[in-house]
């Protein structure tokens, strides 16, 4: 016999496969959504049906935008420096560059980072896309931006190796470590990195 009824069973299997989201989180979303006034759980039902179809991918740098939009506003606009392209992994990497209001240049996402692991090759990326657009736009830098993990460095590695001996700068994102964190919390990659990058005062 059910506790609960299969149709609130059925939203907490479905919550339970988001990433990051566990049995008791998704328990915890699903009540909110029973309890509450359905127009919520309806205008969540519909936001999730109409993504699919309202969402699309850049053909130049993959980036997300409104469905039936070929190019990206961040590529298209005058304004940007299509001879410097940040290299993501991810189409939200954008969001948090863009939120530092610091970058001109344009991007590309890659849609993932080399994870054997995982059966991610670099065939799987859009690595191939990358080398075109150096050689279409005229690319004078690539900034490396992928994350200081295993599968970034990989990832970063290979397509400098791809890159070859093109004329292209290739920078990487600086390392180091957080303003407020004590040298005994800090994890070894991170203190490798701060070392690296030291400076001169």
């Amino acid at each position: 016999m059910s506790i609960l009824p299969p149709a609130l069973t059925d939203v907490i299997e479905a919550l339970g496969t988001l990433p990051g989201v566990g049995p008791r989180t998704a328990e915890r979303y699903a009540y909110y959504l029973v309890r509450n006034d359905s127009t919520k759980a309806q205008k969540l039902a519909s936001a999730l049906q109409d993504m699919h179809a309202g969402v699309g991918y850049c053909k130049k740098t993959y980036a997300l935008v409104p469905a039936g939009q070929e190019l990206s506003d961040l590529y298209t606009d005058p304004r940007r420096d299509k001879t410097l392209v940040a290299v993501v992994a991810e189409p939200f990497d954008i969001v948090a560059l863009e939120k530092t209001a610091s970058f001109n240049g344009t991007y590309h996402v890659l849609g993932g980072l080399v994870s054997p692991i995982d059966g991610v090759g670099p065939e799987s990326l859009r690595i191939a896309e990358l080398i075109q657009r150096i050689d279409d736009d005229g690319v004078q830098e690539i900034i490396l931006a992928t994350n200081a993990s295993v599968e970034g460095e990989s990832t970063a590695l290979y397509i400098q190796k791809q890159i070859g001996d093109r004329p292209v700068q290739v920078t990487r994102l600086a390392r180091g470590l957080p303003i407020g964190v004590d040298l005994e919390y800090a994890d070894q990659i991170t203190l490798t990195r701060a070392l690296e990058g030291r400076q001169t005062l």
